[in-house]
């Protein structure tokens, strides 16, 4: 909710700073590309962290990173008039992957209950599926929901970045992170019903 409501105030934000990206030839599916490179490396970071804990402040500053990233591909499409079906559906794959690729990382490294971990990557699936389905029928599904993919991705990098000192937090966050993604399937699933029904 809270990252749909400051994303317009974003955008005019760094618009003069991300339209010269245009003419230097970088496009928005560059960017888009570069988001998922990020959300890869913060990946194999978390996979490494169980060697060096160390790897959790850098993969907590990686997700920010990749995030901001994924946030100005739009703001330079629309900056540079290079709007197109396909970027927006490249970005929409590009950020499940990078959810997947994150999640796959902690899981894999041992640094959440394996079970939650697996719970946490469902959710967040579904809470992206439940947005681009209800659009599909005509109903909008920004700012719906406790805890959209900024939301996610902030908190999860907070708790990698602090777990460098407490080595259960990560653990406690993917939990934490699991019931707010099935909230918002739920907030989601309810908002569409009663939309659908007015009609």
């Amino acid at each position: 909710m809270v990252s749909s409501k400051l994303k317009k105030q974003f955008e005019v934000t760094v618009k003069s700073a991300v339209a010269p990206l245009g003419k230097l030839g970088i496009t928005p599916n560059m960017l888009t590309i570069l988001g998922g490179v990020l959300a890869t490396l913060t990946g194999y970071l978390f996979f490494l962290a169980p060697r060096n804990r160390v790897f959790l402040i850098y993969a907590g500053v990686l997700i920010i990173v990749s995030g901001l990233v994924d946030a100005i591909d739009g703001v330079l499409a629309r900056s540079t008039g290079k709007v197109t079906r396909f970027g927006g559906f490249f970005d929409s794959v590009v950020d499940r992957y990078s959810d997947a690729v994150i999640y796959t990382g902690i899981i894999a490294a041992g640094l959440c209950n394996q079970l939650i971990g697996l719970v946490t990557l469902f959710a967040s699936m579904l809470v992206s599926y439940t947005r681009a389905r209800a659009e599909m029928e005509g109903v909008n599904m920004a700012g719906v929901g406790f805890a959209e993919r900024a939301e996610r991705m902030t908190f999860l990098s907070i708790c990698s970045i602090v777990s460098f000192w407490y080595p259960n937090l990560l653990n406690y966050g993917v939990i934490i992170l699991a019931v707010l993604a099935l909230v918002t399937v739920v907030q989601r699933t309810t908002y569409f019903k009663k939309e659908i029904e007015k009609r």
